[in-house]
């Protein structure tokens, strides 16, 4: 007999009435049954999935294959099991509560014989709320890297497998690991693999997040994640010497997994465990974190980092609260350089390199929109000369002086709209700043005013309130937005021709100042228009 070319491996536990729909869409595959295996392992299920199973079992008999174990606490040994008995050319890994697109085996399957790719990766998309990251399915690729990928960030074991690399290499799935116990193996795959192909021109997976979020990715606790994180960070750090190419992989972790551990949820765990937690962390850092993956990583997640790995518990807390609470801290601008102040900062008790909390080419426009704040506006007249005097709070310290404020003509780019700023292109060129401008220290002490006095002039415009301001080597343009605090009352100017300014917030909540003549000559149209109405009045009226 035939082998199958791909074999579908279902780890099962308890995942009704989604099971259903995943076996719908293995039956129902376009590659057809004749050349396809299904081995469903039912790990222990309680509900009616082991049912669920036979009834298929009975209903393809040629196709599905089932077997019943007790319960061993995770997706790996039944995984393994299915594994010692497939027999297509290629195996392919479903969650049980998960489905596939009706072509998607077809697909991968010829990928793989086309371009001899050891490993198939097909587009997977999340349902129910399910969060998958995209960025590896921007465009088809019948040869990927590892190293030079979004790779590292999609190491679910969701893939095509040629199964003589799997039993080459022996791979299997790690049964100690209650979480991410298919990453070791999918790393180990890649690692060995000769060639990796990625298909983005279907959706190839569905991943559904169950209505109770009963998955298991999502009932693990803190330690849970955190010893299994450090099993499989070790794993990988046998297969992949220490350099450029193990900071690639590792950066996922650092970035997702470990940084994880030390978000909004993290205050609210007792003591000793927050202290655990630093501590795995410390010794995570400690082994694998290098400086150079350490400044790619985001500041935010450097600086938790940074307090876990120093046992600053109390120090970490306070970050975490007062981000979650107001949003980020001010950045201290100092040489050119922009470092943000969150709690330990130069603190020397903590001794923390000042470059943990540098910006260090990442763009922060939304940080800087978030922390300028309207403060105060009314207009000064002498004479027939008008200004605004304006006052603007944005949460920078140190070095300002490089922070101004422009009336500026025509609209902001789209691109703007979600940050509230944008950083502006390189050699992007600024007028000069028109106006009186004086800085002081707020009065909460973690930032500063910027105030101005910008002349009017009299002429039909609609300008827009900006700060510009230079961070980290770029300049950033930021849209003063208007609060609850009020507008000064609208003003006619000048005494030969009458003008009209008035300031207003736009509909993006921006402020933005209105100039015109308060009474604009009359339209050429209406004056050639109205004597005409005139004496057809007059015609209707006789």
């Amino acid at each position: 007999m035939t082998s199958p070319d791909v074999t579908v491996v279902v780890a099962v536990y308890n995942t009704m009435p989604y099971l259903t729909e995943c076996l719908n869409s293995l039956v129902g595959q376009s590659i057809g049954l004749d050349r396809l295996e299904i081995v469903a392992v039912d790990d222990g299920s309680t509900d009616d999935s082991g049912a669920e199973l036979d009834r298929y079992a009975k209903k393809y008999p040629d196709t599905v294959k089932v077997i019943h174990q007790a319960n061993s606490g995770g997706p790996a040994a039944p995984s393994n099991r299915a594994l010692d008995v497939a027999t297509g050319r290629y195996v392919y890994f479903i969650g049980s509560d998960d489905h596939l697109g009706k072509e998607a085996l077809a697909r991968m399957v010829a990928c793989a014989d086309k371009h001899d790719s050891d490993v198939v990766v097909g587009k997977m998309v999340g349902t129910n709320g399910r969060y998958v990251h995209q960025a590896l399915y921007k465009k088809s690729d019948p040869d990927v890297s590892l190293y030079d990928s979004a790779l590292p960030y999609t190491l679910a074991n969701t893939k095509l497998f040629r199964r003589e690399l799997v039993e080459k290499y022996k791979l299997r799935f790690p049964e100690d690991l209650p979480v991410g116990s298919d990453q070791p193996f999918t790393v180990e795959a890649c690692v060995r693999a000769s060639k990796i192909s990625v298909l983005a021109d279907y959706t190839y997976y569905y991943a559904v997040k169950r209505g109770d979020a009963s998955n298991i990715t999502y009932r693990a606790d803190h330690l849970a994640r955190l010893r299994c994180t450090a099993k499989i960070m070790k794993h990988a750090a046998g297969l992949i010497e220490p350099g450029p190419q193990r900071d690639t992989v590792f950066k996922r972790h650092f970035n997702w997994e470990i940084s994880k551990l030390i978000q909004a949820d993290f205050p609210a765990l007792d003591p000793q465990t927050r202290r655990e937690v630093c501590a795995g962390i410390a010794g995570l850092a400690d082994e694998y974190l290098t400086d150079p993956l350490r400044d790619s990583l985001p500041v935010t997640r450097r600086v938790r980092l940074a307090l876990a790995q120093r046992g600053a518990v109390d120090e970490l807390v306070a970050a975490i609260v007062d981000e979650e609470a107001n949003g980020a801290p001010p950045f201290h601008l100092e040489d050119d350089r922009a470092f943000a102040r969150y709690p330990g900062f130069r603190d020397p008790a903590l001794n923390i390199p000042d470059r943990v909390f540098e910006l260090i080419g990442e763009s922060v426009p939304g940080r800087l929109s978030a922390g300028t704040e309207f403060v105060s506006a009314q207009w000064e007249q002498s004479g027939d000369d008008l200004s605004l005097a304006i006052a603007v709070q944005t949460a920078l310290t140190g070095d300002t002086e490089s922070a101004v404020i422009r009336l500026i003509q025509g609209s902001m780019p789209r691109s703007a709209d979600k940050a509230g700023a944008r950083r502006l292109p390189a050699g992007h060129e600024l007028p000069a700043p028109v106006g009186e401008f004086t800085q002081e220290v707020a009065a909460d002490g973690v930032g500063t005013v910027i105030r101005a006095c910008i002349p009017i002039e009299p002429r039909q415009a609609q300008l827009g309130v900006r700060l510009y301001v230079d961070v980290a080597g770029w300049t950033y343009e930021i849209p003063v937005r208007g609060t609850d605090k009020p507008m000064p009352l609208a003003r006619r100017w000048r005494s030969g021709t009458p003008y009209r300014v008035a300031a207003r917030v736009n509909n993006k909540g921006r402020m933005v100042v209105l100039t015109g003549l308060l009474f604009p000559p009359a339209n050429r149209w209406w004056s050639r228009v109205r004597p005409l109405l005139v004496r057809l009045k007059r015609k209707v009226s006789r």
